[in-house]
């Protein structure tokens, strides 16, 4: 018993050093004692983590029995990456229908594959957030996923649209399409790209909609002008919990939609979110913040015991108004005397942080959608 309790303090340390957001770094390991054998049991995606904890295992005990499994699973074989083929995949807590909705993912997204289970994949995305997800995924190796990735492609622009089996708008539709969705080309036409989804349809797809992705990277414009005017093409989006797409969205999904759309992936949830990027303000009185700055809300840690937590962020636009996924994507204000004043938000308003200007800092990478997992 006082290996087993000396091994649970060196998992809970290992734990803090290696894997302390669950979210993108999974570490579920128990040890227990059985007679003279220390049995190790659980899983985790951290190479590091398991290394050290093996090595410091067999300090408590002279016998170590490893049940560990280290993620991607060995059974996958070579076949741990994948592409989004959905124009929007769904990603959950749990391998069912009924656990709660956490991300999504856009059609031609590259993911990592971390295990299969009952017809359920566990992925993990290019920002590293992990979840679970039924269909959606075409599976490949990774060397197949890298000859994938060199692929020109399109990125639709349009919040939302069609592809069509034929040249024709009025042709039946192939899929639906929301913004940020990235296809293979196959062909340039007059009006129309010919493009190959992951897992092999064909179909095209209006030039109004779409620009190929070299000359949507390379004349992207990063600016708190362009970041507001992305941001407010959303207004009227209902509010998703895990939603990142113009079919639905929650705050930080919408914030990490609006980056992505300039180039950037940014952290997935806002408590990851505020982590990144220049500090501006954290006594609400916005003189140096720019628009396309973030806005974090919350509530301020009150003593030793109690951490701050950030449950909300938006997106400032100027004037002391921002925009945000609240019921639906809207613009409030933080100014009593205007009419779309908010108190709610703005009595737990926590810090403004910067994107623009902190690229390729932590936290803030640009698309190299050729380097995905190499």
């Amino acid at each position: 018993m006082a290996q087993e309790g000396d091994m649970q303090q060196i998992i809970e340390a290992v734990q803090e050093k290696y894997a302390p957001d669950s979210r993108v770094e999974l570490f579920r390991i128990v040890a227990t004692q059985q007679q003279d054998t220390l049995l190790l049991e659980g899983e985790t995606t951290s190479e590091p983590a398991y290394l050290e904890l093996i090595l410091q295992s067999k300090k408590v005990s002279a016998k170590v029995s490893d049940n560990i499994r280290l993620l991607p699973d060995k059974k996958l074989g070579d076949e741990t990456g994948g592409v989004i083929y959905n124009s929007v995949g769904t990603l959950r807590s749990e391998p069912r229908y009924g656990s709660e909705l956490v991300s999504q993912a856009l059609l031609g997204m590259p993911v990592k594959i971390l295990e299969k289970k009952d017809g359920w994949l566990r992925i993990q995305t290019p920002d590293r957030y992990i979840g679970w997800i039924n269909g959606s995924v075409k599976t490949m190796t990774r060397k197949s996923l890298q000859e994938y990735l060199r692929k020109p492609k399109i990125i639709i622009t349009s919040v939302c649209g069609q592809s069509f089996e034929s040249q024709d708008a009025a042709s039946f539709p192939v899929s639906d399409l929301v913004a940020g969705d990235m296809l293979t080309i196959r062909s340039e036409k007059e009006r129309f790209y010919e493009v190959v989804y992951p897992d092999g349809r064909a179909a095209y797809v209006k030039k109004t909609d779409a620009v190929e992705v070299s000359d949507w990277l390379r004349d992207v414009t990063m600016s708190g002008e362009s970041v507001v005017n992305t941001a407010l093409r959303f207004k009227g989006i209902p509010y998703l919990w895990g939603g990142m797409s113009s079919k639905g969205l929650d705050c930080s999904g919408f914030t990490k939609l609006v980056y992505f759309l300039h180039g950037l992936i940014l952290a997935r949830d806002a408590s990851q979110q505020v982590l990144y990027g220049k500090l501006i303000d954290e006594a609400g009185n916005f003189g140096e913040a720019l628009p396309g700055d973030l806005l974090f809300f919350g509530s301020k840690a009150s003593s030793e015991d109690s951490k701050e937590k950030v449950v909300h962020v938006g997106i400032y636009i100027g004037d002391k108004r921002f925009i945000h996924a609240s019921d639906y994507v809207r613009i409030n204000s933080f100014d009593p005397s205007d009419p779309l004043y908010d108190e709610f938000n703005a009595n737990r308003y926590l810090r403004t942080q910067r994107i623009i200007g902190e690229v390729n800092s932590e936290g803030i990478q640009e698309i190299f959608l050729n380097s995905f997992y190499q």
